[in-house]
């Protein structure tokens, strides 16, 4: 099982939420903390994941969970709703795998594991802004127009979809136009077949009589 199945089994489906998305990254600036929060459990990979709730009304919320070196579970951190959600930053709009997200209370800046898996996050995350919310949706600053655009991953593999099946209809229908050319000459054949052996019986008869 990858770590974002097992993310989404462990974290999400017991609350009754649905991951629609889930990027690895790290911090690209140490975050501050307070001196009475020092003595962690040592090092640890972070997530940051896009859910939503099975249940109506339907709610959206964007989830840091961490995993602990040495340790096979997931740990919920914090949580924001979408709403919360005020800008999404792309930094740049070529291969980049930084970005930030700017809630009310603040900015985290970081680094995804490369720029497509940040391209993919952040394509989703626009995408679910969109379906979700209704008024005061979140800016979108340095990002590649495709990300934000009619060219979704969805999209794309709809449109890759509907291509297959053009091209096999396509298929299907030059098959069947050859097949049409074959049927139709070997009807011309039969019937001068036919035509043949009509004229070799009358050239027959009449040698007899």
């Amino acid at each position: 099982m990858s770590s974002k199945s097992a993310l989404n089994k462990e974290v999400f489906i017991p609350n009754d939420e649905r991951m629609l998305a889930a990027v690895l990254v790290k911090r690209r600036t140490k975050k501050k903390i307070p001196f009475l929060a020092t003595g962690g459990q040592g090092d640890y990979t972070t997530f940051i994941c896009l859910s939503v709730t099975n249940k109506k009304p339907t709610k959206v919320f964007i989830t840091k969970v961490k995993q602990f070196q040495g340790s096979t579970s997931f740990v919920r951190r914090s949580q924001w709703i979408i709403g919360q959600l005020q800008q999404v930053n792309g930094i740049d709009i070529r291969d980049c795998a930084e970005f930030d997200l700017t809630f009310e209370n603040g900015c985290d800046q970081w680094m995804a594991g490369s720029a497509v898996e940040k391209c993919m996050f952040v394509q989703i995350l626009h995408h679910t802004c969109q379906r979700y919310i209704s008024d005061r949706k979140p800016e979108f600053v340095n990002c590649h127009s495709k990300l934000l655009g009619g060219n979704s991953v969805l999209n794309n593999a709809a449109d890759s979809a509907t291509s297959a099946v053009q091209k096999a209809s396509q298929a299907l229908n030059e098959r069947g136009e050859r097949l049409g050319r074959v049927e139709e000459k070997t009807g011309e054949m039969k019937n001068s077949a036919q035509h043949f052996a009509d004229t070799a019986h009358k050239l027959a008869m009449k040698h007899k009589c």
